[in-house]
């Protein structure tokens, strides 16, 4: 399990070798060199050593980050943490590998997507297809213990994605944010509304997306604003 690098390689004034998309290495170099990120890192070997099974695999860790390179974002899709159950997590919000039956709330998003944009749910759960398209599928914090959600989330990971966030806000232009559920809302204070799209609705989990998520329209309303501002639309067909 490769996290950021291999063990000894770094020092305090050098950065992990986080294995991660060129472009965003270079947009968040110095993130990568806080104190915090090494301790991130730190916290996840002694995980491991305590013999903790850590989701996704070590590998996966930045998957959405070297799937949707920096330049290539058009939408940002946040979730919060990854699925904590043995081989869900791949390193992208609410989805899942292949051959790995869909969650409930993916299973909700596939049916506003239909009931928005006519796609038909396909047979898997895997929407890496969106990544490559420019749908950036963020969770706020990149990794979880097996099978106890939420257990990383005061390890330093939502400095990290906070400063993602904001940087996709400054240095962008015309990007749509869909935030869904109260977690996800919090971060609209991190965008700059002047220059971006921000869609907001209740989490797609059977216990809200009765309550204002199917109908929420998001996946059109994000290809008219981009088709507004000359940019190509996502094409959300899995």
């Amino acid at each position: 399990m490769n996290l950021f690098e291999a063990p000894g390689t770094y020092t305090p004034t050098k950065a992990p070798d986080v294995h991660i998309h060129s472009s965003w290495k270079k947009t968040l170099a110095s993130e990568f060199r806080q104190p915090y990120f090494r301790e991130i890192r730190e916290y996840l070997v002694t995980e491991k050593d305590n013999g903790h099974r850590i989701y996704p695999p070590g590998t996966l860790i930045f998957n959405a980050f070297n799937l949707t390179p920096f330049e290539n974002v058009k939408v940002v899709i946040l979730g919060q943490d990854p699925y904590h159950g043995q081989g869900q997590a791949h390193g992208l919000c609410f989805s899942v590998p292949n051959g790995v039956t869909a969650p409930p709330s993916l299973m909700n998003i596939f049916k506003e997507l239909e009931q928005d944009v006519g796609v038909k749910p396909p047979n898997h759960g895997n929407l890496e297809a969106w990544s490559r398209r420019g749908v950036f599928l963020l969770n706020a914090i990149l990794t979880v213990r097996a099978n106890q959600p939420a257990s990383h989330q005061g390890i330093g990971w939502q400095q990290f994605t906070d400063r993602v966030i904001q940087t996709i806000s400054e240095r962008k232009d015309h990007t749509v944010f869909i935030l869904w559920g109260k977690f996800a809302m919090s971060k609209s204070l991190l965008i700059d509304p002047m220059k971006h799209l921000i869609l907001t609705a209740p989490h797609p989990s059977p216990y809200s997306a009765g309550s204002g998520f199917f109908g929420c329209r998001h996946f059109s309303q994000a290809n008219d604003f981009l088709r507004r501002h000359a940019l190509d639309p996502i094409d959300w067909q899995l």
